[in-house]
């Protein structure tokens, strides 16, 4: 059997240190092998609550008046009363609520790593991956067929899910939940979202699912086997097994099920439809094949697509029909092409990152039958992670709103890119290249982006 490797935030927590010590070019290479395990968990505070205190001041707490992280605990856990939880639960759970810088400096250094989708891919989809999906689904037969008759949530996607977040329970992380959450909640970046996050543990402590204790999991306040955060947890958290608690850290039923249930409620999953198919797109049309056409805001009938050229990766026909999909490029025009139906939606709501959500529909696919996807018949230039904070930057002086200029070329840079190809009669794939790069370079540059911003 092969030897699993880590789960999703391993690699994430491997990928970032890489990228940290890369400098440019050498962070689009593929990960060192073997797989480092993942960073250490950082040490809890242990100097007095005020000194504590003192130093999450210093880190920005101005979001709360300037108040000490006591005080702050104090009103926090009134909100909690406030919202229902017993004041049972918040004594059992107040050993666990203290603040610790650690948490708070991995939130504010953590980096989305900008490997290519192959790569990305290749790792986190693998063939064993798919195997002990397949496994999961055989041994956990009834739970599986009882969430889709339930939820309309076939195995894969689930099975997809699972593994992807936690390498089906093997990686589920080993920090202490209500710390991780209480010491985000006081900073300022995030803190009303993790307030909520903190009430949310609260209640799930006092619905008797989770004990303080057993509350551990990723660095961010994630919990189980899929990595819910607590208003998941709570909101989403079904009893499948029948011994009356929804355990999503030790019960595989209670995980399909509710796994099944967040897809189906709260991501509108469409009971019966497809989410993503890969397909074979024409290089060499006649008349010049519409790549601006190619992004997730568009959705065309699979029968105008098959007009077009696309076709399955075998050659066949795509069904003559009015099923709508977007044709996803995630390495533009060269790389691997995929037909992305409305369920798709689910898995960028799931996760926003393009490359996490394109793996995650491509290994439920893997998981339900379909064959590896094609690969590119040449290597995908992808630029130098230096070259891709340098193009972020011209498309700001352009005038486009890109977020971070981080060298990650999320779906705003990606629209940017877009736009900045069609103004430059480029092939508008959303692919960042080199010639798009020294085309906003050169020394019409700054007329041609003007221009393009006046028209947006």
């Amino acid at each position: 059997m092969p030897i699993p490797l880590p789960g999703i935030r391993a690699v994430i927590a491997t990928a970032a240190a890489w990228l940290a010590l890369s400098q440019g070019a050498l962070a689009q290479q593929p990960f060192p092998a073997p797989y480092r395990p993942a960073a250490a968990a950082p040490r809890p505070v242990t100097a007095t609550p005020k000194a504590a205190a003192a130093r999450a001041l210093r880190g920005g707490a101005a979001c709360h008046g300037g108040m000490s992280f006591d005080r702050f605990l104090a009103e926090l856990k009134q909100k909690a009363a406030a919202a229902g939880v017993s004041q049972r639960a918040i004594a059992e759970a107040s050993p666990g609520m203290v603040y610790d810088q650690g948490i708070v400096n991995r939130d504010r250094g953590q980096r989305v790593f900008g490997q290519p989708f192959t790569e990305f891919a290749g790792r986190m989809a693998a063939v064993y991956r798919m195997q002990q999906g397949q496994q999961r689904i055989r041994t956990y037969q009834a739970a599986f067929a009882r969430a889709e008759k339930e939820y309309g949530v076939p195995p894969a996607v689930i099975a997809a899910f699972w593994g992807l977040e936690s390498d089906f329970g093997a990686d589920m992380g080993n920090l202490p939940t209500l710390r991780s959450l209480v010491s985000l909640a006081y900073d300022c970046r995030r803190s009303e979202m993790f307030e909520n996050e903190t009430i949310a543990a609260l209640k799930i402590i006092d619905r008797g699912d989770l004990s303080p204790d057993e509350m551990v999991g990723s660095w961010a306040g994630e919990l189980g086997q899929t990595q819910f955060l607590p208003t998941r947890y709570f909101n989403y958290a079904v009893d499948y097994d029948g011994d009356g608690r929804r355990d999503l850290l030790h019960s595989p039923a209670d995980v399909i099920g509710s796994t099944a249930n967040y897809i189906a409620n709260g991501l509108k999953w469409r009971r019966g439809e497809p989410w993503l198919q890969e397909v074979r797109v024409p290089q060499n049309s006649p008349s010049g094949f519409p790549w601006d056409q190619a992004d997730l805001t568009i959705q065309l009938p699979r029968s105008k697509w098959a007009a077009l050229g696309v076709t399955y990766p075998d050659g066949r026909a795509l069904p003559n029909d009015d099923m709508p999909a977007s044709l996803l490029l995630p390495m533009g025009r060269t790389g691997p092409a995929f037909l992305a139906y409305a369920n798709f939606a689910a898995y960028t709501e799931w996760n926003n990152s393009l490359i996490y959500s394109t793996t995650a529909g491509y290994l439920a696919t893997r998981i339900a039958g379909a064959a590896p996807m094609r690969r590119p018949t040449a290597p995908v230039a992808q630029l130098p992670l230096n070259e891709l904070r340098e193009l972020q930057k011209l498309l700001v002086h352009a005038g486009f709103n890109v977020g971070k200029v981080d060298g990650v070329m999320g779906q705003q840079s990606r629209s940017a890119v877009k736009a900045m190809q069609i103004r430059f009669g480029l092939p508008a794939d959303s692919w960042p290249t080199a010639e798009l790069l020294a085309k906003m370079r050169g020394p019409a540059a700054a007329s041609e982006a003007a221009a393009a911003a006046a028209l947006r």
